[in-house]
């Protein structure tokens, strides 16, 4: 357990229980209803509509009732780490003093399972507040690798879901992610090249081959999240990791001749990996 009575110490202690500095100081911030009920809203026309940025999200949420401004809506769209899923003006430029690595899949069929992982990061709603939801999805087969629930935006969860896929599941040939800051800070992308594995990254608001991540995130709001309200972080958590275990062992898809995600990956897994 964490001493917060020793203020001088609790990074420290942090480090040593290998969690995240950030996870530590977190207190829940007050969000008012309207403001919930106005980022619900702009998640739900993010999944309907990907390619709007702030100023079409405006515009829609104004038909919808809602009197909000641009600089508002971009405000949000930061705090819940979304963007339009089109090119924008200076939109390529990475995270200050991060290093952007190229786009590898132009052009790749991706057919066997632990070819190429994708992952990514949503915004969760929750009765009050809201957390993010990190997912590896194997691109071939759509399974969910590994996934964590966190009350941050930080490099330090991605980076702890990777190590427990690649610990259960050995390394792919390819790790693809968004330019977001938590993918391309060093702490993740050394962990990507260490592994063997090579890193691959979408043009910043492009989807390309996380539109499978992303059809992932349309399932779980619409199948599951939207359905509930959270009371707390750890019901988040229990409910989300139950709905993906559902998800990978029992819910087919069309995309995959009506397997599921459990059977399509370890039909398609190389014949040595699977020995092994």
């Amino acid at each position: 357990m964490i001493d917060r009575d020793n203020k001088l110490s609790i990074s420290a202690q942090a480090k040593l229980l290998g969690i995240s500095r950030g996870s530590v100081y977190y207190l829940p911030q007050g969000v008012s209803e309207a403001e919930l009920a106005l980022m619900r809203q702009i998640d739900e026309l993010h999944l309907e509509h990907p390619f709007m940025g702030a100023r079409q999200l405006v515009r829609q949420l104004r038909r919808l009732g809602f009197e909000v401004g641009r600089l508002h809506v971009r405000t949000l769209m930061l705090r819940m780490g979304i963007q339009a899923m089109a090119p924008q003006p200076g939109s390529s430029k990475p995270a200050p003093g991060h290093k952007v690595y190229p786009y590898l899949l132009r052009n790749v069929a991706v057919v066997r399972a632990n070819q190429v992982w994708a992952l990514d990061t949503t915004y969760i709603p929750m009765r009050q507040g809201f957390v993010y939801l990190t997912a590896i999805v194997d691109v071939a087969s759509r399974r969910v690798m590994a996934h964590k629930v966190a009350t941050t935006l930080e490099a330090c969860h991605a980076k702890e879901i990777l190590q427990q896929a690649l610990a259960r599941h050995g390394t792919p040939e390819i790790v693809n992610t968004d330019q977001g800051s938590q993918f391309t800070a060093e702490e993740f992308t050394a962990m990507v090249l260490g592994s063997g594995a090579k890193l691959s990254m979408d043009g910043r608001g492009a989807w390309r081959d996380n539109v499978f991540v992303e059809r992932l995130w349309r399932s779980v709001k619409y199948e599951h999240v939207y359905k509930h309200a959270y009371d707390n972080v750890a019901a988040a958590r229990t409910k989300i990791g139950a709905y993906l275990d559902w998800y990978n062992k029992d819910r087919a898809h069309s995309s995959i001749d009506d397997q599921t995600p459990d059977e399509a990956y370890w039909a398609s897994l190389p014949a040595l990996k699977k020995a092994a």
